[in-house]
């Protein structure tokens, strides 16, 4: 089986070789890729210092028009994180606190009758930005969480029988505590599968947090964040993503691996449709920030924890003799062909 590099990692070097002996050319846009998210990626490594793999995942999110879901403890930077993805950027931006009163009109929006026009006007909810950040969006009844479904897959907001476009790019960045903290709704299954990735932030290492303590008790480094980029260039990047090459035998691959998870006797819940989407848009995102202008086995191999793992539900038997799904996940990619670079 071919190895697999780090699905988020970022690589400085050119590429070297490509699939079924083809040799395909640098796209030069591919320059304003790298150029754009080695930016963003050092603006906001000044806020979240020796966490580069999760800062790389939210970047190839945000270029696979995709919706991050950051899981952790309080207190690890879940909501830095998001903040300073979204300040990098020079765009419009809302955060919305999820709390168990939060109504689904605060989220899409309302429409208030105008006394002097004598008619209902419709007032925009925290969806309508570029970056939405969703701040402990567990902490919300499922009623509320259900009101981001129509726009994180749609791109849209439908109220009174009226249907609002969302204006590209959006993003959702959700922060959610691990379930068993009290005061948290499970989000539903559906919710889920809306998010491109999850990841999580995790404790630093000793080294970051003493940096921590002596660059954030004086003064809170997002105040000076400044954007590096704006919407335009970053609609821009995503069109030069969209464009990398996938191989028929890099796709067959993506949808064995989801293939394999519906079939699996561990797991209650596969992966979607949706999913197998979703893990080649990332794919391209990754190869795209690596100067490549097609995917490899590999990106494919290296993504797949992040897009899938949060989507899977393991059966009774799984769950009794403790087996988690990250550990199932792990045993079916190893169990998938990764195809050579002959096929």
């Amino acid at each position: 089986m071919a190895s697999a590099t780090r699905g988020w990692q970022d690589v400085t070097t050119g590429p070297t070789g490509a699939p079924n002996g083809t040799t395909y050319g640098q796209a030069p846009d591919l320059d304003t890729v790298r150029r754009v998210t080695g930016a963003v990626r050092q603006n906001i490594e000044r806020v979240i210092a020796g966490k580069p793999d999760v800062v790389n995942a939210a970047l190839v999110v945000l270029l696979a028009e995709g919706h991050l879901l950051i899981e952790d403890v309080p207190g690890v930077g879940k909501t830095q994180l998001s903040k300073a993805l979204a300040r990098s950027i020079d765009s419009t931006v809302r955060r919305i606190q999820f709390t168990p009163d939060l109504l689904p009109s605060d989220v899409t929006g309302v429409s208030v009758f105008n006394q002097d026009t004598r008619e209902f006007e419709f007032r925009p909810g925290g969806v309508f930005a570029n970056i939405v950040v969703g701040d402990e969006i567990n902490r919300a009844s499922p009623k509320t969480q259900s009101a981001l479904l129509e726009a994180m897959e749609e791109r849209q907001v439908t109220v009174d029988n009226a249907t609002y476009t969302l204006e590209k790019p959006f993003m959702v960045i959700a922060t959610q505590n691990p379930i068993e903290m009290e005061g948290t709704y499970a989000l539903p299954e559906a919710q889920r599968d809306r998010f491109m990735a999850r990841v999580s932030v995790g404790y630093p290492v000793e080294s970051a947090e003493i940096a921590m303590l002596e660059g954030h008790t004086a003064h809170n480094p997002l105040d000076d964040l400044e954007p590096v980029t704006d919407a335009g260039e970053i609609r821009k990047v995503i069109d030069i993503v969209g464009h990398v090459h996938v191989s028929p035998a890099v796709q067959r691959y993506a949808v064995a691996l989801t293939t394999a998870t519906r079939q699996s006797n561990d797991l209650h819940l596969g992966a979607s449709p949706r999913a197998t989407l979703h893990l080649v848009r990332a794919a391209k995102a990754v190869a795209a920030t690596q100067g490549r202008d097609y995917v490899l086995p590999d990106d494919i191999h290296g993504i797949t924890s992040p897009v899938l793992a949060h989507r899977l539900l393991p059966n009774v038997e799984a769950t009794m003799s403790g087996r988690t799904t990250a550990s199932i996940l792990a045993g079916i990619v190893e169990s998938v062909p990764v195809p050579s670079a002959s096929r």
